[in-house]
């Protein structure tokens, strides 16, 4: 299988501010605990996204959630 040129790099990736957080969920007595895990990023041409996960949960669930203004600030 040959590499498109056009595919996403991971500079492309960095360079521009991912379209989803990735979360991770846990639930204990009741209460939901959110910690960030990763992010997601759009393919150029549209058909779908770069998931990129600092760690993988072994329970719970992971949720994908659109970036607030405030999560972006400070993050490079």
């Amino acid at each position: 299988m040959t590499r498109d040129k056009n595919q996403n790099t991971s500079t492309n990736r960095e360079s521009k501010a991912p379209a989803f957080i990735a979360w991770h969920v846990s639930e204990r007595d009741e209460k939901s605990f959110w910690s960030r895990i990763g992010a997601a990023w759009d393919h150029k041409d549209g058909e779908g996204m770069t998931l990129q996960l600092e760690t993988v949960p072994m329970n719970g669930r992971i949720v994908l959630r659109k970036p607030q203004a405030d999560e972006d600030a400070g993050q490079s």
